[in-house]
């Protein structure tokens, strides 16, 4: 598994698609926390958090419509 730090002019273009994953903003909390990068994760962590959320909307949606079937497959 290969971690990718975004820095310099990349950071930029690359933002918006790295903070729809969901641990991108645990990540960039912890790096802002411990590490003491330049720029707080708020907007990221934002972005993250509602990504998450919306996974989890979902999931419990399409669990519930696949759950009279689910037993059947297994």
């Amino acid at each position: 598994m290969k971690i990718r730090v975004i820095r310099g002019k990349e950071k930029n273009q690359w933002r918006t698609l790295y903070g729809i994953n969901p641990m991108a903003g645990v990540v960039e909390g912890f790096r802002w926390a411990l590490l003491g990068t330049e720029t707080a994760p708020g907007p990221i962590v934002l972005v993250s958090a509602l990504v998450a959320v919306g996974l989890l909307i979902s999931g419990a949606f399409y669990f519930r419509r696949m759950e009279k079937t689910f037993a059947d497959v297994v």
